[in-house]
This record gives structure tokens, C-alpha cells and sequence, in this order.
């Protein structure tokens, strides 16, 4: 009743889904979101949480006692409330962000709003759109437009104050900290950094004690100072081969590093500023820390979550406070969980749930009382008791290698000899499946598909050295796991041999027709949604080439422009000679359209059966909702040509070339 309760006052309920019988429901799909993500205030008196809003995500803040909604904050159109953060039960600040696509997550804008909790007093206090700050010094207005905020360690100062991170926009210029009233926006200097574009740690009294950024050289360092002291650098990866990361303080002042190893995944380390010696707390056999776990209503790190084969949580010391409380709601709540935040005091805390087959739930636990109550679900339509199971995959690569991923079976059916999707991610660097809830595997399940999700080479989550291995090998290594992962889940007698496609966006979409290229016989289809298809175009045209950094990041990466003509798609067109979907925004930044219509061309020309949508208006991922339910009601109906799969309910959107 709770969550329905809150789903009506949000204006979040909509009327009957209908769907014809026998089609897939694209609208259980594509629905956005009740809620993305919720935080206490610093006496529990209120919750605020982020509401995606199609066009925008607002900011709802509710009286914990009955729910009620008391204030609510709504950016303009395309912007996001992104971060926020509670400075005392009646101010909080909001960090923005902007978005353009599904695929693309917002991009911070460096800009902070605060407003109070029954959303009155709602003000810039700082960012590029405000053209002046609250202080009224001269130099500071002169220059408030080409500044960057964000909030630091997530941890607030004080109920009027916070400490920012502040950076200009100039890329050499160096960051530095400052302390904000937040009702005013008024900022004081605390600190430069020795380092552009630095981030900081704070010690629990709030003093700043790390600064880790990025030189020329696209190596991150790491500085250290004692209060009130200069800084020193404490390491950099050309010396010790890996980075190292602060993570926060324990209760005694002990630093913690989160530290790149030369083989396996990352570790916790305790470091000893005064010896350098540094102790192992934390590292789990298979995967990096994913989330850092803190003692609730402090910053001290206690332990992490990890994202393997399955999520679980592991601390520096089992039979602490903060373990034996995750002991506890973990066996009550039978599912995978992490607490959001807290009161001040740690008496009450915000915990979220969720698994491959549930979005996720928010419960509200009272330490004291031990009592939880659930809030509400972050998508309350969605039964996980019907949804599609989703479980691990671990293999080795031909090369050796291992290689963990997910499967996910449709719902009441058994893993034997189904038609098969095989979804490699986007990025490819720094990105992997974790085996969450995905709509669109969820939805290509609900077809009846089973969805294979490898981590191949070059994906994050599984150590630095397994990332750094698909380095320059676009169309090599990277493309042999997903065809190794493909032919384990055959031979395992999962996958029907003679009913597989391929189907991936961004560098998902270079993977999906690559591998029509490299093994004819083994997909029937392949679907590419806005991909990267010409790897020199990268060079010239795209984000990532757009400036110096950029270049040098993708000849160390993917390789250099004269050597990425054999290994791009477009050159290899007439080697496709299995059935091709293809979609494409014309506003698309990362992966310009343009790779898309010459790889139509080239497809056409070849006479390989290919079919096309485009959409001028959209950019790296189709935004508007009309486009989207379009896009799959296409997808699924060429899908199930060469599969057999269940088609939607036709859209009424019309493609604008």
C-alpha cells in the first residue's frame, strides 16, 4: 500500500498497460523508472529521492512519518538532478547533470543547486549558467561562469557549509577546495590542489588530505598532506605499476587506498604515510571492490561490495558493527543490499535490494528497534517472481583466459536449445555486466530469447591486467571472446546452434557485425545500434578524437589511425553475408551517423539484406519515447525473422531519415 501510495502522489501511476496477446509489452519495458536513488536527511525527519521525469529527472522530498510529499525540484528541460546530498534536515544540495540519450549516462555540469526541504529557497549557488556568485567579490563574479563544483566525499560539513571540488574550465588549470554556505552559495578557498583536475579526500574532521588527478602524461597521481602541511606525492603508476586511490580514514586515522594490482583484481590497503609500507585489508579472488562500504552516519570505510558471479559484501573485520548489520538484513532480506545512507547517528538507515530478476526495493531499518519497512520499489509494476532468471557464466577464453558472464533464460523455460541473442557491452574500456536488472535483456527474454552478456577482455570489474589485455584489439582478441563465450553456451546444449544473432550498440554494435564478419556460419543475424563502424573515422569525427587527449587515448587503446583499416567494419562490409539492422541518431556525438549510412551503403552494394532507422533528432541512444518503442518494435520483428521470436505491438512512430 506504501509504495502504491507513493507511486499515485508522484503522478508516476499510468492507466492499464494493454498489449496484443501473444505480442511483447514494450510500455512493461520502456517505463521509466518510479525512483533512481533516495537518501535520508541527517535526523530521518525527511527523504529525498530522484524521479526520472522523460525529459528530465526531479528531485521529490517526503516526510518520513507519513510519507507525505512536502517539496519537489524540477529542472529544465534535459537536465538532471544527478547527486544530492543533505546539509541538515532543511537544506539540501543538488548536483545537475545533462543527458542526451538512453545510452549516454548525464554528464555532471559542475553546477549545484540548493533548495530547502519543502522546496522553497531553491537556488543556483553555483555553475556556468549563474553569471555571479552570492559573495559579490569582483574577481570571483568575473570568472563564476567558466567554474566547475561538485560536492566532496558525499560527506557534508556542517548543516550551513560544505566542502566543493572547483575546477575551471580551462583542462590545464589546477582544481582546488573550497567551502560553500549553502544557503548563499557564498565560497571561501580552502586548498589548491598540486595536480589539474584533481578529486579530494577528507579526513573525518574534515580536513583535506588527498588529491589524485591526471597529468599530460594520462597517469594518475596521488598526493598526501598532514593538516595545515604542503603536499607530497605519494605515487604514480609509472613507479609502481598500478594507481591507488583514497578511499577515506578509519576511525584512528589510518589511510585507505584502493590499489591496482600487477595480476588479479584490485585491493584495499592500509597505508602508513610515514613508511610507506602498505597492509592488504580487502581484495576478493576474482573482482575489484565495487562500491566502498562505510560505518553508517560516518565516511569510514568498513568494507565493499563486489559484483561477481553473484553480489556479496566482505568487511576489513567480520565481526564488526557495520558486518554483523549487513549479516543480519541480508539473511532477513534474502537478497543482495547496500545502505544508501544514514542518520547522523546510524539509527536509522536506508537499504536497497534488488537482484537479475528485481529492479530494486527501499526499505527503511530501524538499528535500534531492528525493524525494516519497505518503502517502496523502484519499479513496483514489475512482478520478479515473472520476469526472466538471470544466472552466472564462467568459461576460458582459447587462449586461456577466464571469462565470467551472465545468461539470462526466459521465464519457465529451460535452458535447452533456445534461440540465442548474444549482447557484447558498449565503452568496451572500463564497462562490464554485473548481472543486474536490464530492461532490454529482460525484454529480448520476454521474446523469448535467451541474452548471453560476456565480460571479454578489455571490460573492467575483473583487475587492471584483464583490461589492459584488450588493448589494440578491436576485431581481435576482444571479438575471439565473445565467439568463444557464443560457442560454450552451443556446446553446453543451451543455445539452439542454428537459431544465434548478434546484437550490440556503440562498441556492442562493432562487436555484433565484426563477428557476422569473422564467423559466417555461426550468427544468423546481426543488429548494430548507434555503432562505430569506421575506427579511422574515430580520429576525425567523435568525441573521443576531438581533442589531444582524446588521439593519444585511442592510438594507445585501439591503435593508430594507419593500422585500423583491416580491422574496421566498413572494409569488411562484403564479408557480411547474414540478414543487418541498423539504427542511428543524427545528433550523435560518440558514434556519428555517419558510420552507420556509409555501412548501409556498403551493405547495399554488396547486396547483404540490411534495414535501417535513423532519426535525426536523436543522439548516442533514441531518447523520446515514441522513437524507442519504435526502435524495439523494429528489433524484435527482425529478430524474430531469422529466430523465431515474439514481435510488439506495432508503434505508430514514423522514422525522419
Amino acid at each position: 500500500m506504501r509504495r502504491m501510495m507513493m507511486a499515485v502522489l508522484l503522478g508516476t501511476v499510468c492507466g492499464g498497460l494493454s498489449a496484443t496477446a501473444g505480442a511483447v509489452d514494450l510500455e512493461r519495458f520502456l517505463r521509466e523508472e518510479t525512483f533512481n536513488d533516495m537518501k535520508l536527511s541527517p535526523t530521518g525527519q525527511y527523504l529525498a529521492a530522484t524521479v526520472p521525469m522523460g525529459d528530465s529527472t526531479a528531485v521529490a522530498i517526503l516526510r518520513c512519518s507519513d510519507m507525505q510529499l512536502v517539496g519537489a525540484f524540477r529542472p529544465q528541460k534535459h537536465n538532471h538532478a544527478d547527486t544530492f546530498e543533505w546539509f541538515s534536515d532543511q537544506r539540501l544540495v543538488i548536483g545537475l547533470a545533462k543527458k542526451f540519450g538512453r545510452l549516454d549516462a548525464p554528464q555532471a555540469t559542475g553546477e549545484l543547486y540548493g533548495i530547502n526541504a519543502d522546496g522553497q529557497d531553491g537556488e543556483l549557488l553555483v555553475g556556468y549558467r549563474k553569471g555571479s556568485v552570492a559573495s559579490g567579490n569582483h574577481a570571483e563574479t568575473r570568472q563564476a561562469w567558466g567554474i566547475a563544483a561538485d560536492l566532496m566525499d558525499a560527506a557534508p560539513v556542517g548543516d550551513s557549509t560544505a566542502l566543493i571540488e572547483v575546477s575551471l574550465f580551462s583542462t590545464k588549470a589546477s582544481s582546488q577546495v573550497e567551502r560553500m554556505d549553502v544557503l548563499t552559495g557564498k565560497r571561501t578557498l580552502v586548498v589548491r590542489s598540486p595536480i589539474p583536475r584533481a578529486t579530494f579526500r577528507t579526513d573525518a574532521q574534515g580536513e583535506v588530505r588527498f588529491a589524485t588527478g591526471f597529468a599530460d602524461d594520462r597517469v594518475r597521481h596521488a598526493y598526501y598532506r598532514e593538516a595545515g602541511s604542503e603536499w607530497r606525492e605519494i605515487s604514480e603508476a609509472t613507479t609502481y605499476g598500478r594507481t591507488q586511490v583514497p578511499i577515506g580514514f578509519s576511525a584512528e586515522g589510518q589511510p585507505y587506498l584502493l590499489v591496482e594490482q600487477p595480476e588479479g583484481p584490485d585491493a584495499i590497503v592500509a597505508w602508513d604515510p610515514k613508511t610507506d609500507a602498505r597492509r592488504t585489508v580487502l581484495r576478493d579472488a576474482v573482482v575489484d571492490p565495487g562500491r566502498i562500504i562505510y560505518q553508517p552516519g560516518t565516511r569510514i570505510p568498513v568494507g565493499a561490495l563486489f559484483f561477481g558471479d553473484t553480489p556479496h559484501t566482505r568487511f576489513f573485520d567480520e565481526g564488526s558493527s557495520t558486518a554483523r548489520l549487513y549479516r543480519s538484513l541480508e539473511a532477513a532480506l534474502k537478497s543482495p543490499l547496500f545502505i544508501t545512507s544514514s542518520t547522523r547517528d546510524g539509527g536509522l538507515v536506508l537499504v536497497r535490494t534488488w537482484s537479475g530478476r528485481n529492479p530494486g526495493d527501499f526499505y527503511l531499518y530501524d538499528t535500534v528497534k531492528k525493524h525494516a519497512s519497505l518503502l517502496t520499489s523502484r519499479s513496483h509494476w514489475i512482478d520478479a517472481e515473472t520476469t526472466a532468471h538471470v544466472q552466472p557464466v564462467s568459461l576460458k577464453a582459447r587462449d586461456g583466459l577466464p571469462l565470467h558472464g551472465y545468461l539470462t533464460v526466459p521465464h519457465g523455460k529451460e535452458p535447452k536449445r533456445l534461440p540465442l541473442v548474444v549482447l557484447p557491452h558498449g565503452g568496451p574500456f572500463g564497462v562490464f555486466d554485473d548481472g543486474s536488472y536490464e530492461r532490454e535483456t529482460q525484454l529480448l527474454a520476454d521474446a523469448g530469447y535467451a541474452v548471453l552478456q560476456i565480460n571479454f577482455r578489455g571490460s573492467s570489474n575483473y583487475g587492471f591486467a584483464h583490461t589492459t589485455a584488450g588493448k589494440r584489439q578491436w576485431g581481435g582478441t576482444m571479438q575471439d571472446d565473445v565467439t568463444d563465450a557464443t560457442r560454450w553456451v552451443i556446446d553446453q546444449g543451451i543455445a539452439d546452434r542454428d537459431r544465434v544473432c548478434l546484437y550490440g550498440a556503440s562498441y556492442g554494435a562493432y562487436a555484433a557485425m565484426m563477428g557476422a564478419i569473422r564467423e559466417p556460419g555461426l550468427y544468423r543475424c546481426a543488429a548494430g545500434y548507434v555503432g562505430v563502424y569506421d575506427l579511422a573515422m574515430m580520429y576525425n569525427r567523435g568525441d573521443t578524437g576531438d581533442s589531444k587527449t582524446g588521439r593519444t587515448y585511442l592510438r594507445e587503446w585501439v591503435g593508430p589511425e594507419q593500422d585500423l583499416a583491416p580491422r574496421s567494419v566498413i572494409a569488411r562490409a562484403a564479408d557480411i553475408k547474414v540478414p543487418v539492422f541498423l539504427a542511428a541518431g543524427g545528433e550523435d556525438e560518440r558514434a556519428p551517423i555517419a558510420h552507420t549510412r556509409r555501412l548501409e551503403a556498403a551493405l547495399k552494394k554488396a547486396g547483404t539484406p540490411v534495414e535501417a532507422l535513423y532519426y535525426k533528432t536523436e543522439g548516442h541512444g533514441f531518447y523520446t519515447p515514441a522513437h524507442q518503442r519504435e526502435y524495439y518494435t523494429r528489433l524484435l520483428a527482425f529478430l524474430s525473422r531469422s529466430l523465431g521470436g515474439r514481435t510488439a505491438t506495432p508503434s505508430t512512430a514514423a522514422a525522419t531519415p
